[in-house]
């Protein structure tokens, strides 16, 4: 039984791969570019990283005396990357572009009659901010009701206040093209494996080893169907967001309507690791 760093039951909440309309050329109505890894974002760990900077990014720029901070969401949506050729894909809408940020991945239904993908290739390197945490504090959003669904509502609501918010989220994606080759999966993942909708789950990569198998079971979640939520399910992702012995995101699959499922999920659940006895050295935290 894997329990909380506070003792007791963990998390869950869901991710999807969301689906939209998308052009391969910027027209009036697609606007807003999905961009590759920039030539000049640069890998850092412990070997590279300059004495100050913040030892969480994981990114950086060159600079005259070494590395600098990489350009975050307000500089690139401001053009710092204008006229680099990076553009894989327009979007209509700058929110739909966030959550596929925020979920890593989309499948494009390109208006020259193509479907393809996108998946994570790297980011700025700041941390995530999520805009649900940002409309709480502000009083407009009670955290108790945030889901993907409330935040799009208010946004809609308030198009005018939509880059306020956003930018709040320092971080940004980029992403590199892929091929769907099989439309029940999903994105290959960090386990280098399609995802499965409903069966892998995302965990924190630096507590548990992918491919893991888990047993779990979160009583007050039905938003999967078929009752309570007790599945057996696979570490096969990671995320910025998962953090802790017992966390998970769970995949819900592709398109809107996995999108209403994963939006809703935020629930207590217990973990079962299932792991060969003989590897077990020590009893799990």
């Amino acid at each position: 039984h894997v329990t909380a760093e506070t003792g007791g039951a963990g998390l869950v909440t869901g991710f999807y791969e969301p689906e939209a309309e998308a052009s391969p050329v910027l027209t009036d109505r697609f606007t807003v570019p999905l961009l590759s890894r920039p030539a000049d974002l640069v890998d850092v760990d412990d070997a590279n990283r300059p004495s100050g900077m913040d030892p969480y990014l994981a990114f950086a720029r060159p600079a005259p005396d070494g590395l600098a901070e990489y350009f975050d969401r307000g500089a690139i949506e401001r053009g710092a990357l204008a006229g680099k050729g990076l553009e894989i894909a327009w979007l209509a809408d700058k929110v739909d572009a966030f959550f596929i940020h925020v979920q890593g991945a989309a499948r494009l239904k390109m208006t020259d009659g193509r479907l393809c993908r996108v998946t994570y290739a790297a980011k700025s390197g700041q941390r995530f901010t999520g805009p649900g945490k940002v409309l709480s504090e502000l009083g407009e959003i009670p955290l108790a009701k945030v889901t993907m669904q409330s935040i799009r509502a208010w946004f809609r609501a308030h198009p005018d206040r939509v880059d306020e918010i956003l930018w709040q989220n320092r971080s940004y994606i980029f992403f590199r093209e892929a091929a769907v080759d099989d439309a029940a999966l999903g994105p290959i993942a960090a386990a280098k494996v399609p995802l499965t909708p409903g069966r892998s789950v995302a965990v924190d990569r630096l507590l548990h080893t992918f491919g893991t198998p888990f047993y779990i079971d979160a009583p007050t979640l039905a938003a999967f169907g078929d009752g309570p939520f007790r599945r057996l399910m696979i570490a096969q992702d990671t995320g910025s967001a998962i953090t802790g012995p017992a966390r998970g995101d769970l995949f819900a699959g592709s398109g809107a309507a996995a999108g209403e499922i994963a939006g809703v999920v935020r629930n207590a659940a217990d973990f079962y690791a299932l792991i060969p006895r003989q590897l077990v050295s020590r009893p799990l935290p």
